[in-house]
């Protein structure tokens, strides 16, 4: 009988937004399925505690602090992915930003800031500096970029977040379109109510919220940061080869109704 391949054998991968959440469980997965993963977040203790985990169960893994709101530390992200593991063939852009809503004219201009330099700048950094990278390897390779349900429809959220996250899956559909017979796919996630530590901090200060985000779930629950992750997996794998330029619901049903 022939050996059975993990799903991201050898494939290096880097993943934003991974001291926490979804970013973390992302690693942790990516890396038991045999990515050389390279970290990226700001919070430079949690990443060097997740990357001695990672090698501690016989992973590869790398910290590159950073913002992605910062073109610099982007660049330099994809420059140490390179320089430690060879090259990048996939990246999972997973990092965001979000409040809880109010309304528009209520929304402090420092926030509608911080929101798209994060959830929209934060990607197009990412795909500015990732793409260049993948097409010079010469092999096929993916993208993944954390969208939300906000980013098909009003959710109650901040506004400038729905606004941002309907921006990350044009990001996703004019990328595709651009480099899809370059051999890049490039796809989104639309992720529903997921328990991670933005969703707590948001849950924190508008506790009624947690109650409405679990009635529009068909599961009547929210995601654990690993059912986002499994599906950000195999979007990076090359098991979804025909699929590039999609908006990907896991969302517990909620798109559905």
């Amino acid at each position: 009988m022939s050996e059975v391949r993990r799903l991201l054998d050898g494939r290096r991968i880097m993943i934003t937004g991974s001291s926490s959440g979804i970013g973390a469980s992302a690693a942790r997965l990516f890396a038991a399925e045999g990515a050389h993963v390279a970290l990226m977040a700001r919070r430079k203790e949690r990443l060097d505690a997740l990357v001695e985990e990672i090698t501690a169960a016989g992973g590869q893994a790398v910290a590159v602090p950073g913002d992605v709101a910062s073109d610099e530390d982007v660049e330099r992200a994809v420059a140490v992915t390179v320089d430690t593991f060879g090259g990048l063939d996939a990246a999972f852009n997973n990092a965001g930003y979000a409040v809880a809503g109010s309304p528009i004219h209520e929304t402090d201009r420092a926030v509608f800031d911080r929101i798209m330099d994060v959830n929209v700048r934060g990607v197009w950094n990412c795909l500015h500096s990732q793409i260049p990278a993948m097409l010079s390897t010469g092999r096929h390779a993916a993208v993944v970029n954390t969208s939300s349900i906000g980013g098909v429809r009003a959710t109650g959220a901040a506004a400038a977040y729905v606004a941002a996250k309907h921006a990350v899956i044009g990001l996703t559909k004019a990328a595709a379109l651009e480099y899809g017979e370059q051999g890049i796919r490039v796809n989104a996630l639309v992720v529903g109510s997921t328990r991670t530590e933005m969703m707590e901090e948001v849950l924190a200060q508008a506790p009624d919220l947690e109650t409405s985000f679990v009635e529009k779930s068909v599961q009547k629950r929210m995601a654990d940061p690993v059912e986002v992750a499994q599906a950000a997996a195999w979007l990076c794998s090359d098991r979804s080869s025909f699929v590039t330029g999609a908006s990907l619901s896991v969302d517990g049903g909620w798109s559905a109704i």
